[in-house]
């Protein structure tokens, strides 16, 4: 009996969390999954299919997320930063906003940090850990602090299964 209530709690703690998303984020077509703790922003875009168990976004830049996306648990964007170029040191009173994007079918392990302005490129692979600052091609898989590029998926398997409809 308590096993049941525990599974009808867990079910209904995940819709509660894809509703606040639904509610809190400018856009998404469809089919969103909240698994962990998620904080999205209205200058949010989300595409079909995104998977979320654990992200916060932080600041005022645009942040657009692709079709199939999925991210592990305790993950930041950043997409605004202080204006350290301002009339005060070490930065004065407003931000600067970073438009960043990630590409469908992209894939964070944990704890990964990305930086406002970048571009992470479609199929890409984001390792544990890793910390983004500058752009991801497609289907790279990038690791560590900064990141960089590790190897690629191969990109004929990846464009028949895309081609062939074949979501996870």
């Amino acid at each position: 009996m308590i096993t049941l209530i525990k599974k009808y709690l867990a079910k209904s703690l995940i819709k509660l969390r894809a509703y606040r998303v639904k509610k809190t984020v400018g856009s998404y077509k469809g089919g969103i999954f909240v698994g962990g703790k998620t904080r999205l922003t209205k200058n949010t875009f989300l595409g079909e299919n995104t998977s979320f168990n654990g992200m916060i976004v932080s600041g005022i830049g645009k942040l657009t997320i692709g079709d199939y996306f999925h991210s592990g648990p305790e993950c930041l964007v950043i997409t605004s930063n202080h204006n350290y170029k301002g009339d005060k040191i070490p930065y004065d009173a407003t931000h600067v906003a970073k438009e960043t994007i990630i590409g469908d079918c992209v894939w964070m392990g944990a704890r990964v940090i990305i930086l406002g302005g970048v571009t992470i490129g479609e199929g890409a692979i984001i390792q544990a850990g890793a910390m983004v600052h500058k752009d991801v091609p497609k289907c790279a898989i990038v690791g560590g602090n900064p990141a960089k590029v590790i190897m690629y998926r191969d990109i004929e398997r990846y464009d028949e299964l895309k081609k062939q409809g074949k979501f996870h």
